[in-house]
């Protein structure tokens, strides 16, 4: 049986919770959680809270063991992009980028 939760728009750049979710796939979900409490990373706080999230939709499935399930696939898509205006030197701006992401995990038996 198949479990899956999606965050959209989470503020973490794509870039920086694909380093991430390359640890925790096709872990089994314990101890992909395990990994992610113990990493240093910003958006291993974002993954866990999505793990949890499959985990708990497993088992409103009747799942025996959801945290026995393992990780098959985290996709990690960038989201809409928000920019915002800096001033600099001479009358200038600069753009900064606010990156958003959209991150689906899938459980599977």
């Amino acid at each position: 049986m198949e479990s899956k939760a999606i965050h959209k728009f989470a503020r973490v750049s794509p870039r920086k919770v694909r380093r991430v979710t390359t640890l925790i796939k096709g872990k089994k979900a314990g101890d992909a959680m395990l990994t992610l409490k113990f990493l240093p990373h910003a958006s291993a706080k974002v993954l866990a809270k999505i793990l949890k999230s499959a985990m708990a939709n497993a088992e409103q499935k009747k799942v025996t063991d959801p945290e026995a399930m393992k990780i098959v696939k985290a996709v990690v898509d960038q989201g809409p992009t928000m920019k915002r205006m800096m001033p600099r030197a001479m009358g200038r701006s600069d753009i900064i980028r606010k990156r958003t992401s959209h991150i689906t995990l899938i459980l599977e038996e």
